[in-house]
């Protein structure tokens, strides 16, 4: 009796398994058919992306759609544009908040936690509240038509990714900071010798963070940019697509140009993303 009851939950867990696999299956599939559906209609004929009923699969795989593409646009020079802007925006991001977040965790001082929460509320503002003050501010010091606005923001910390850095920190064990210090180490020395290579996992969820929001920021160029030599990626899309409003493969060509480095990243470092953003599993 025992050995079948042993035997008969054997076989119900397989079961449960391979119905959730099955079911994780049919997610995947469901989330990546848009997907799929843009890198199909970027391949295709404009006469077979009108025809009906629609194909799932290009008839014929026309690769040079993407030529096309980048040849009727600038961009290269809006590539180049958008990966500086985030190349600096990533480094302050993850400098300045790892710095910032190990003070809050490891340095004593007076007034730190009624700080801390003070720094926390900012997330409780709306983005659209402040826009106005910011771009009177821009406007003031003449940072209109260039990337400073875009850029320098990110030198002065962002209230989320200081809270989830902290996190790791609190994790750092006490004792191995006052040895640093004994040793008479600085607190600078000891961020950057021991927190932040302990604390990779978290530093990489927030370059992942800071690369995606600065890759596809669209309102900010918007707001501060007008020369058409500072565009970036997100505007030059949408100056592309009033060309090329009717070419709905050339369209999901550009598309596809535009999200393809997010998802190479995200893919390449899913493993640091998932590890980092799990604050438990980070600490451990």
């Amino acid at each position: 009796m025992k050995q079948s009851y042993f035997d008969s939950m054997k076989n119900r867990e397989k079961v449960l398994k391979a119905v959730n696999f099955i079911l994780l299956c049919f997610g995947s599939l469901l989330f990546l058919s848009p997907l799929w559906w843009m890198i199909s209609t970027s391949l295709k004929t404009m006469k077979e992306v009108m025809s009906f009923p629609p194909t799932f699969f290009p008839k014929e795989w026309n690769w040079d759609n993407y030529i096309k593409t980048w040849e009727a646009a600038p961009f290269d020079l809006y590539t180049i544009n958008t990966v500086t802007i985030t190349i600096l925006v990533v480094v302050g991001q993850v400098l300045v908040n790892s710095f910032v977040a190990y003070g809050f965790a490891k340095i004593p001082f007076k007034g730190r936690e009624v700080l801390f929460a003070i720094v926390l509320s900012t997330m409780m503002i709306p983005g659209f509240v402040t826009l106005i003050p910011q771009y009177v501010l821009f406007a003031n010091l003449g940072w209109l038509n260039t990337y400073y606005p875009l850029v320098v923001p990110a030198f002065f910390g962002s209230a989320f990714n200081i809270f989830l850095l902290r996190q790791f920190y609190m994790t750092v064990p006490n004792e191995m900071i006052e040895a640093a210090r004994m040793e008479g180490a600085s607190h600078f020395y000891i961020w950057r010798k021991i927190g932040i290579p302990l604390t990779k996992p978290a530093l990489a969820t927030v370059a992942i963070f800071s690369f995606n929001g600065a890759w596809n920021d669209f309102l900010g160029p918007l707001l501060y940019v007008n020369d058409e030599n500072l565009y970036t990626l997100q505007l030059g899309l949408q100056v592309f697509k009033g060309e090329m409003s009717t070419q709905w493969n050339y369209l999901m060509a550009g598309s596809l140009i535009v999200l393809l480095p997010v998802i190479l990243l995200f893919f390449f470092f899913q493993k640091y993303f998932i590890k980092g953003i799990n604050l438990q599993s980070g600490g451990k």
